[in-house]
């Protein structure tokens, strides 16, 4: 465990998962502080090589079928990186780097990771590079999976939402207008192809920002916090192919995203 420090702010991050458990600022939690063991449900968990569900956690690609841990309603889900411990490749103050070799038999090949942490008095900046290092072609989607801090009534704010249709939390591919209200319960995808995504209540205000992250997951499940979750792809892309990326043998792909916050003072 190591903790992150630019003036009044902290953020805490663990080798397991390469996990943030804890964001404050001014002594004010910006996420929902987390475990280690319960990734999902608190902090940020990093999700790689999918994020959210794959339908039953089987698929084919290139004509083979492969077999995914099933975890949550008879699908995988969340991906397999949270499971594993990263190495600290680097770190200072306020910066810290985490790099993971991951290779599993429900997946196609070996692909490096490398997650790059910065943080600064109002911001953290999470930028994550996944590079195919094996023989055949990888399937990929990436996501982080951050609760957020809420007080009543919160808003959720982006331009021009189309929410992924589903069925049982499983995307068809197909899209539709939405509009945010005020507050709301949701285990919904969206496509949000502008920036910033706000989650602004009387607690704080949050803007997200995004590289290649064109989706994002909201979750109301947890109480007193909405999970924003940006994603390269939506759920279930393994199938739907909304997002998906197919890396070639020694191909690479970057995604990032910054978030930036102030918790006001009670």
């Amino acid at each position: 465990m190591i903790t992150l420090r630019a003036g009044s702010t902290e953020a805490v991050l663990h080798a397991r998962g390469a996990y943030l458990s804890s964001l404050r600022q001014g002594g004010r939690d910006v996420v929902l502080p987390g475990s280690v063991d319960r990734q999902t449900r608190g902090g940020m968990a990093l999700l790689v090589p999918f994020a959210n569900r794959v339908r039953g956690g089987v698929y084919e690609l290139d004509g083979v079928v492969y077999e995914l841990p099933r975890n949550a309603e008879g699908h995988a889900i969340h991906g397999l990186a949270m499971a594993m411990d990263w190495t600290l490749a680097k770190h200072g103050d306020d910066f810290a780097e985490f790099q993971l070799g991951l290779l599993h038999p429900g997946y196609p090949s070996a692909i490096s990771c490398t997650v790059d942490y910065r943080l600064s008095e109002s911001s953290l900046s999470v930028s994550l590079r996944v590079v195919n290092i094996g023989q055949r072609r990888a399937p990929l989607v990436v996501g982080a999976h951050p609760y957020f801090v809420v007080s009543r009534p919160w808003r959720l704010r982006a331009e021009g939402p189309l929410r992924c249709v589903a069925v049982d939390k499983i995307p068809t591919g197909e899209l539709a207008p939405h509009e945010f209200g005020v507050e709301g319960v949701y285990d919904d995808c969206f496509l949000v192809g502008r920036d910033p995504v706000v989650l602004e209540s009387p607690y704080s205000i949050v803007e997200i920002r995004r590289y290649d992250m064109p989706y994002i997951q909201v979750y109301t499940g947890v109480e007193g916090a909405v999970a924003v979750e940006p994603m390269s792809g939506a759920p279930d892309a393994y199938h739907n192919g909304m997002g998906l990326k197919i890396l070639r043998p020694g191909e690479a792909a970057e995604f990032s995203f910054e978030i930036s916050f102030r918790v006001f003072r009670g």
